[in-house]
């Protein structure tokens, strides 16, 4: 017989830039998106994002042929509800807290759920770099330094949506593939589009804001999502989670390059005790768990 051939280098480090390049495009977005917060708000923001972004993988997925049962359609509402939540409660926290400290709250949630699924006694080691990095993320007793609280709040409620967004976006895959992406995120509008309304109003329909917003929607949902199913293929699951544990170093660089955000040397600190958390859970997990993509 003869021996498979070895992967060229290309073909190794093709899928890895795929996802860096999903990763830094993500956070681009979010940089990009808060320009919009003192126009329509964070709540308008997330609305005119998820409006745009169902728009445009309605076309490129065309959910309609999804073939959904009346057990898998409660499932594919959760999980939606859980994606528009999730990006919600984001965009909420970036209002006052800097970006890759906002990201780096919101990994708690994949974090807890890699953790869960495993409960192996290596899980306290990383359940203890977690707790180090949110001690040092949010001050306790009479610390006055620190991130704003509610901030914080809206982030780790940011990575609560995040797990159920992987727990229930999992049973929903299974059912309808991609096609579950573009179901997800059309609810996700309908469930987060009143409150946006509400808060901003006429305002949503300004003129300016729209290339922006159709900017936001590419950069943070249709084009990092093509990348990462595309690089998902090509490399092994806990390949994958690795190297996506690293968004909130990438996150913190974005919000250094586009938005100002400086960091002190604690906060680093505390997003790499988290990025290693999710490294370490990513790497002792069981062969068999998948990770699920996700944008903010």
């Amino acid at each position: 017989m003869t021996p498979p051939p070895h992967r060229s280098l290309a073909s190794t480090l093709y899928p890895v830039a795929l996802l860096l390049i999903a990763m830094a495009s993500i956070q681009s977005g979010a940089s990009l998106a808060k320009s919009m917060f003192p126009v329509v708000g964070a709540q308008g923001t997330t609305t005119l994002r998820l409006i745009f972004a169902s728009l445009i993988m309605l076309l490129l997925l065309r959910p309609w042929r999804a073939k959904l049962t009346a057990q898998s359609l409660r499932t594919v509402i959760v999980y939606g509800m859980a994606l528009g939540g999730m990006n919600f409660l984001f965009y909420m926290s970036v209002r006052t807290v800097p970006l890759g400290i906002a990201v780096a709250l919101e990994f708690t949630g994949p974090l807890a759920v890699a953790i869960y699924a495993s409960r192996r006694a290596i899980d306290f080691l990383w359940i203890a770099l977690a707790v180090a990095g949110l001690l040092l993320l949010i001050p306790t007793g009479a610390t006055t330094a620190g991130i704003d609280l509610l901030g914080a709040g809206y982030a780790l409620g940011a990575g609560f949506c995040w797990a159920l967004y992987i727990l229930f976006g999992q049973k929903a895959g299974a059912d309808n593939g991609v096609q579950t992406a573009a179901l997800g995120v059309m609810i996700a509008a309908l469930f987060v589009a009143p409150i946006g309304i509400v808060h901003a109003g006429a305002a949503l329909l300004t003129p300016s804001l729209i290339p922006i917003a159709i900017g936001v929607a590419i950069l943070s949902t249709a084009l990092p999502y093509t990348l990462e199913m595309i690089a998902l293929t090509r490399m092994p699951a806990r390949t994958f989670g690795t190297l996506m544990s690293i968004e909130p170093a990438i996150a913190a660089l974005s919000g250094l390059v586009f938005l100002q955000e400086y960091l002190s040397l604690a906060q680093w600190t505390a997003i790499a005790c988290i990025i290693l958390a999710s490294v370490g859970a990513t790497l002792t997990m069981a062969n068999t768990a998948k990770p699920v993509v996700a944008a903010d």
